[in-house]
């Protein structure tokens, strides 16, 4: 697994992160509505969201959907990947549509991912496709409790 050292954030940075964390304008040009609040134009904001997505900061930058609420299935999944073959399998599993969130871990278990599905019984099939792609063993671990974290960064 690849180390790297993180990206500075500017106040700015850090000041989109958290707004856009808790919300986002349906309009027709969302990112020229938001752009004043940080002192930039629009073009600006969305280079500085492009940059934080091409460092890595920032995983994905999009809505989410509660798919249970709206009848489809969720779940956490992780697995044990060997480390030269992180890369690859990180690839099959991103390959997947219904892959959501895929994150290292420091771990036995060192690839850890979210699967959102329409229906709740392709959460099982997506699972045994990924086994079947990658030749390795998936662990489903469905949620029993949902808890709200939300991450401040300090401007």
């Amino acid at each position: 697994m690849e180390t790297r050292t993180p990206p500075r954030l500017d106040a700015i940075d850090r000041q989109i992160i958290n707004d856009l964390h808790g919300g986002f304008p349906l309009s027709e040009r969302p990112f020229a509505a938001l752009a004043p609040g940080f002192g930039l134009t629009e073009e600006a904001l969305i280079a500085r969201l492009e940059r934080l997505l091409q460092d890595r900061v920032l995983s994905r930058f999009g809505p989410l959907f509660h798919a249970e609420r709206l009848g489809g299935g969720l779940t956490l999944a992780a697995m044990q990947v060997p480390a030269a073959r992180f890369e690859a399998v990180a690839e099959i599993v991103n390959g997947f549509p219904e892959v959501a969130h895929n994150y290292a871990r420091d771990h036995a278990l060192n690839m850890w991912f979210v699967v959102a599905t329409e229906k709740p019984e392709r959460v099982a099939e997506v699972l045994q496709e990924i086994e079947q792609a990658t030749d390795l063993e998936v662990l489903n671990l469905p949620k029993e409790e949902e808890y709200f974290l939300e991450l401040r960064l300090q401007a």
